[in-house]
């Protein structure tokens, strides 16, 4: 994805830096662990899919140190009675990206990207890079230049 994700974060107009990264320190805790992030600077996107026949999906973006919502607004937006964290086989299936590289630039047209409103507070975050050996720095506004919309309480904040 390195020239397609370079073509994309382009087409969005917003600075960016791409950070390489080693892909064993991708996941979150351990990558700002290891180039001296904070959790609140980090945003996950995550793959979720709605039980439904057939199944819904939404790729959620969500600060490190907060927990996505999945059991109550993620639920509700998708309009189904139960929904869940993709896993892995099904994130690489849908979007072509492991988790610990998943990023919300070139994602299906068809899947919507909802990010929730602590991202936005943010001056700078860090994004998956399309895949674990790279990450994206950004201000988020580079995530409403791809038409993410953004949602209030997508997330709840993670108890110390």
């Amino acid at each position: 994805m390195g020239d397609q994700l370079t073509e994309l974060l382009d087409a969005t107009g917003v600075a960016y830096e791409i950070f390489d990264c080693d892909p064993r320190l991708a996941d979150t805790a351990q990558f700002c662990e290891a180039y001296g992030f904070s959790l609140d600077e980090s945003a996950n996107t995550i793959l979720v899919i709605g039980k439904s026949d057939p199944p819904v999906y939404a790729a959620c973006i969500v600060r490190a140190d907060t927990r996505l919502d999945v059991n109550k607004i993620v639920r509700k937006r998708l309009g189904v009675k139960k929904a869940s964290f993709a896993n892995g086989e099904a994130t690489v299936g849908l979007t072509g990206m492991e988790i610990g590289g998943v990023t919300p630039f070139g994602l299906p047209d068809d899947l919507p990207i909802w990010v929730d409103s602590r991202v936005m507070n943010r001056e700078r975050i860090v994004l998956g890079g399309g895949d674990r050996s790279r990450k994206v720095f950004a201000a988020p506004a580079i995530l409403t230049a791809i038409g993410a919309e953004v949602v209030d309480d997508l997330a709840k904040p993670v108890e110390a």
